[in-house]
């Protein structure tokens, strides 16, 4: 998660990978910590442990479930090729976060993760929060796509007729847990009610 507004984009995602039971490995910057706090009830604690114990409790996490590494772990499995990651989400991500993986930045270790998912051509899910776009965030997705980097933007649809700004969420994280392979039951199906 980095510091795009859309906190709830990224939690409710966390949420849900963990109902499902998949390992999550969580990178956090400094910013998302920030936007977290501001834009919903979640207060983080400060130590990468007690961030990942106070998580694994709030959503019920299985021990050993979710992983929450600094920004600066370059030892983690993500910041290698070797590391076994399938899948990297960034969500929410910023235009600053997009900007340094399509110029093969790697300043802390989301954005050196990013770029292990480029370089190995694993699944990467960028969804950005901001708009308007400039032609630089254009420009910047349009890169990352021909990379093989898909972006999803957190832009809800509203044929499911939402009745909450929890179900404009939920599509968004549905529409992710779908690119993912993983079974969700936030958004039907098209064509199924």
């Amino acid at each position: 998660m980095t510091g795009a507004s859309g906190a709830q984009y990224g939690l409710r995602l966390l949420q849900c990978l963990l109902a499902a039971r998949v390992r999550v490995w969580l990178l956090l910057s400094d910013a998302a910590r920030i936007v977290i706090e501001t834009e919903t009830e979640v207060t983080l604690p400060e130590d990468e442990a007690r961030t990942a114990s106070f998580l694994c409790e709030l959503y019920g996490a299985e021990d050993g479930q979710l992983i929450l590494f600094g920004k600066r772990d370059w030892f983690s499995p993500v910041a290698s090729g070797t590391g076994t990651a399938s899948s990297l989400v960034i969500c929410p991500a910023s235009g600053g976060t997009l900007s340094a993986i399509a110029c093969g930045a790697s300043n802390n270790l989301i954005e050196r993760a990013a770029d292990v998912a480029l370089k190995e051509r694993r699944q990467l899910i960028l969804v950005p929060r901001e708009a308007p776009y400039s032609e630089i965030h254009l420009e910047n997705m349009l890169k990352l796509t021909r990379m093989g980097a898909m972006i999803l933007p957190a832009s809800p649809g509203f044929y499911q007729k939402p009745q909450s700004v929890e179900d404009l969420v939920d599509f968004v994280v549905a529409r992710i847990l779908s690119q993912l392979e993983i079974e969700q039951t936030l958004l039907p199906p098209w064509g199924i009610r």
